[in-house]
């Protein structure tokens, strides 16, 4: 097959968050295939472009496009048929791009990875017939902004989640029906969608994890660190740890005056690097080339997620490194473990940060979580995931030809 992905972040090897999976699913899949990748990225990350041009027969990258203003998202808001949620990853340029490549490619199929990315799919006329249509949803955005807007409720912030949540609703599966699949990462989600649109032809293709490379420590890290691992450009993502920094975290201390918390991810807010400032007990790395030897040194991570929806691929890398996971529901959802066994949930801050520790005092509780963990990644391999979603392509193809 010859394979298009349309991406909205740069899916190079030392990515952390979700275009990890996008990365990995060009790697697999160029064993068989022939892939072409058409991405956004950002000035200095030209460095991480060999990474994926070993796997793509053709690659071709845009700069993001900027941020639009006020006053054009107000206008936009009334008077656009696409939403402004949407229009924040519209490029003229990209669109141009991609139209070009449909038109002389001949593709079998085009993936638009991230829903964002599905807005170059929907309505277009560039797009061959015999060409197949794919969104792969890492999150529903009309159902992330009412999860936003249920809990920052009437703030500002709030407001404007459901501002967009009312511009999203009808736009973004009215976008999803006119494609020939979605692919979702949790059974979960395939609901969520299917609650809003009940015709809408949806598979489940799994996160995976590279569970050698996350190999546990010979020896296990005996300092009191609790590690959260994220893209900060991910609004769930500084919600987590604001969240986690105010109601949860001051109750460990309390307990464990010596506890440290490290925060390791790109682009983190001026909110989230203040807590450093301000607390010396508290890390704040920014990017880092190499997510291990923070995972290595600390002996439990948390992952107090609140809002989005998907599979957290920072939990599967932290259960493949043999650290114990404190989490929200949501954070492990899709993993298919059993709270207190492979991981342990906790939804109430109280609750959170009891269970957290547990796993800093309990040698026996830590242990046993640190090895159940690692056995449940490693029935997320990129392997196994990647040959899912190719079977599905392998199928539609197939199909499309005998129409």
């Amino acid at each position: 097959m010859k394979i298009l992905f349309l991406c909205k972040e740069l899916p190079h090897s030392k990515v952390v968050g979700g275009p990890i999976i996008v990365y990995n699913r060009i790697k697999y899949l160029s064993n068989h295939h022939e892939i072409h990748l058409l991405t956004f990225y950002n000035l200095g990350e030209e460095k991480f472009f060999p990474s994926l041009k070993k796997y793509c027969s053709r690659f071709e990258a845009v700069i993001f496009p900027p941020p639009r203003n006020f006053l054009r998202n107000v206008y936009d808001y009334f008077f656009s048929k696409t939403p402004p949620y949407m229009l924040k990853l519209y490029s003229s340029k990209f669109k141009e791009k991609f139209d070009e490549m449909v038109k002389n490619e001949k593709y079998d199929c085009v993936i638009a990875e991230y829903s964002f990315m599905g807005q170059y799919l929907y309505g277009n006329p560039n797009i061959p017939k015999e060409t197949l249509r794919i969104i792969s949803v890492h999150e529903c955005y009309t159902e992330a902004r009412l999860k936003v807007f249920r809990v920052k409720k009437w703030s500002w912030e709030g407001i404007k989640a459901y501002l967009h949540y009312l511009r999203l609703k009808k736009y973004e599966f009215e976008m999803y029906r006119s494609v020939d699949k979605i692919l979702t990462l949790t059974q979960k989600d395939k609901q969520i969608l299917l609650s809003y649109a009940s015709n809408l032809n949806v598979n489940v293709v799994p996160h995976g994890v590279d569970v050698e490379y996350f190999k546990p420590p010979p020896k296990p890290s005996t300092e009191k660190i609790i590690c959260f691992l994220g893209n900060f450009g991910h609004e769930p993502n500084v919600d987590a740890v604001i969240y986690f920094y105010r109601e949860i975290y001051p109750k460990i201390r309390l307990k464990m005056p010596d506890v440290k918390l490290y925060l390791v991810g790109k682009n983190p807010p001026p909110n989230v690097r203040l807590i450093a400032e301000k607390d010396p007990s508290v890390v704040v790395t920014g990017y880092v080339e190499d997510v291990r030897p923070y995972l290595w040194v600390s002996q439990v991570m948390v992952v107090p997620i609140r809002l989005g929806g998907g599979f957290r691929g920072k939990t599967l890398e932290g259960l493949a490194s043999g650290l114990p996971i404190v989490s929200t529901t949501l954070g492990v959802e899709g993993l298919e473990g059993k709270n207190g066994e492979h991981y342990l949930v906790a939804d109430d801050p109280e609750e959170f940060a009891n269970q957290v520790v547990a796993v800093l005092e309990d040698e026996n509780l830590h242990h046993k979580l640190s090895l159940n963990g690692r056995k449940l990644s490693e029935k997320f391999s990129w392997q196994k995931s990647v040959e899912k979603l190719e079977k599905i392509l392998v199928k539609l193809t197939s199909e499309r030809m005998l129409q």
